[in-house]
């Protein structure tokens, strides 16, 4: 008996956020099944949308970007879904996420967000996390929010947080 084809586009993303130790980005998760010219945006789009109507997978919002985590009772049905998933999509989805796990966990894994202080100020909150780890958290106080918004792009700018992390690193070590 075949699956529906809704019901495996859930098992899949289920699958890619029961493989990784971080969560995926929306942009993360249609980039695979577009890649792979599995299906369009907008049915990745309804299954995301459906599996957390379900209560199988949780999102949080930071800077206007949704972060997908799988949850307990998605990685339950899933062990009783899984063997459903063809194997050689179930290899495309493994070798996809080894393929661009630096990638993929670089960008989840370096946070940024700012927020208004009760004095008026901008807050600027930078963090770098490896799984659960935060490896460099750090809060900045700016007077304008416009600066608030480029220290949070600087931060997550290809390798800044990692340049400031190891000068840190350096500089305290000496």
């Amino acid at each position: 008996m075949a699956i529906e084809t809704e019901t495996l586009y859930k098992l899949m993303i289920m699958h890619m956020l029961n493989k990784v130790e971080f969560p995926l980005t929306n942009t993360q998760i249609a980039q695979f099944f577009l890649e792979n010219e599995y299906t369009n945006y907008f049915a990745v789009q309804k299954a995301i949308s459906e599996l957390i109507e379900d209560g199988f997978v949780f999102s949080n919002v930071n800077r206007n970007t949704s972060y997908y985590h799988l949850t307990s009772e998605g990685r339950e049905s899933l062990k009783f879904f899984e063997n459903k998933i063809p194997n050689q999509v179930v290899d495309d989805i493994d070798m996809f996420l080894v393929d661009n796990k630096y990638e993929l966990r670089n960008e989840v894994g370096t946070i940024s967000d700012y927020y208004r202080a009760s004095n008026g100020d901008y807050v600027v909150h930078c963090q770098v996390k490896e799984g659960d780890t935060t490896l460099i958290e750090v809060n900045i106080s700016t007077p304008d929010r416009k600066m608030a918004s480029q220290m949070c792009t600087n931060w997550e700018a290809m390798n800044n947080s990692q340049k400031i992390y190891q000068f840190i690193i350096d500089n305290l070590t000496k």
